[in-house]
This record gives structure tokens, sequence and C-alpha cells, in this order.
């Protein structure tokens, strides 16, 4: 049997990288998949590719300015009443700034408060009436191992980061009397669309792209967005039905320390 069979399940962030390959593979286990994205175009053809892949996928698309309270509550009432109630959220969707903490901008840390932290609230807050109301729901928020090993140069997407596992502790504290786990996931290094279009703009060559997974984490090489997906497959599945606050590191044995201070 499917692992999410008769499951509707929201995925924000759901026309990036890990967020389209965690919809290809909840609608592979059964589910009923809401993403929610800002960008049409990217939605378009991650809706297209499940499709396609999966043909009697249901599948739907949501845009969506995930940062806003009442854009999240409209998402979620779009996605009730295409699928039905909720029973698993996906909080995926990030946005990245490269500033250090001396010249950071009020801007863009407003920005990437809203997107990367606020939104995973919002969500949550809209969906949780259905969450709690099915006995078994399960929130997975997706965080990053720069949550727990931060570096120079973009800290404030790791400060969102460590605050998405704070939060998701804490809910699972206050929702497990409702039936409703929460769990974080920390990618590592994975190879996403984002990813290639940031290399080709600095004129990074593809043997710099493996370089810099070789020298990252132990399995000596960058993952792909479906290696990804799966974890939080598992934790929204109720095979995870006895996991909760947990955060379950997805980084191929990241380095804390870069390769010349080992």
């Amino acid at each position: 049997m499917a692992r999410l069979s008769g499951k509707v399940a929201i995925i924000t962030g759901g026309a990036g990288g890990i967020g389209t390959a965690t919809g290809l593979l909840f609608c592979e286990e059964g589910a009923r998949v809401a993403l929610v994205d800002s960008d049409a175009a990217a939605m378009e053809a991650a809706v297209a590719d499940i499709r396609t892949q999966v043909p009697e996928a249901q599948v739907t698309g949501v845009i969506a300015d995930v940062a806003r309270e009442e854009s999240a509550v409209e998402a979620v009432g779009k996605a009730r009443s295409a699928l039905g109630p909720v029973d698993v959220l996906v909080n995926l969707a990030g946005i990245r700034a490269y500033e250090t903490l001396a010249e950071s901008k009020r801007e863009t840390w407003e920005r990437i408060l809203a997107v990367n932290f606020l939104s995973y609230a919002w969500f949550t807050k809209a969906a949780i009436a259905d969450l709690r109301a099915g006995g078994r729901g399960s929130v997975v928020n997706v965080s990053s191992t720069h949550g727990v090993n931060p570096r120079a140069g973009t800290g404030q997407y790791d400060a969102t980061k460590a605050a998405i596992i704070s939060m998701t502790k804490t809910l699972a504290f206050e929702e497990a009397e409702h039936g409703v786990r929460a769990n974080a996931v920390c990618p590592g290094l994975t190879i996403t669309p984002f990813h290639r279009k940031r290399f080709a703009a600095a004129g990074r060559t593809e043997q710099d792209i493996e370089r810099e997974g070789r020298d990252g984490c132990l399995l000596r090489r960058w993952a792909e967005p479906r290696e990804a997906a799966y974890p939080i497959l598992w934790l929204a599945s109720d095979e995870a039905s006895y996991v909760t606050g947990s955060v379950l590191m997805v980084d191929g044995g990241r380095y804390v320390l870069p390769p010349q201070a080992r």
C-alpha cells in the first residue's frame, strides 16, 4: 500500500528543487498534493512534470506570497477546497541572502524572516485545525544543516534555519496532545536548479561544483533533491508515528570545519 494513501499534503516552496521532488514522491505514494509557491511559471512546470510522471496524480498548484499570513490562510483554504482536509504540512519555502551581519540591510532581514520563518508559523496556524481533526497530523519543517552549523556570510539565512528547529520542537510539545507530530529535516549540499543558476552566474564549472561536493561532506558528493524528499516522506507518513520533536540531518555527514581547517 502507498505510504501516504488517502492523505492530503501541502508543500510550501513546492516549485523549487526539493519541493517539487517531494511533491512527486508524495504523489507516487498516494497523497493528494497542493504545491504552494510564488513563482507561477515554475509552478506550472512542476505540476506538469508530476502529472507526466504520475498520470493518476491528484496535484494542484496554489500561487501565494507565503510571507503574508492572509495568503497562508487563503492558500490552505484553496488546498482544502480542491483536495480535502489537510493531513500533512511540509514547510519548505525559503530564500537566501548573502550579506555579512555588519553589512546586513533592514529590508533583507525583514524579507528573509518573513519567508523563511514566519511563513512556517502562518501555514502551521492556518492548517492546525485540520491537522488536529485528523488525529494523526504531521508537520515537517525543512531547516538546513546550517541551522546547526552556521557559517560566515549567510547569517540571516542561517539564523532563520536555527529558529525553525526551535519552533519545531516547541510545536511538538504543544501539539502532542492533539495527535499532531512535528519534526525538522536539515538538508546539506543538495544540487537544485537554484544552485545551478547561481553557479552559472558566477562562472563556475561542473568540475568546481563537483569539487565542492567532494570537499563538503563525508559522502563526498552533492545530494539529489529526491534524496532529501525521502526523509520528508518518512516523517510525514505513519511509519514515523512515534517520532516527534526530532531533527533529522540529511547532509551526507556535513563537515563542521572547512577542509583547510581539518
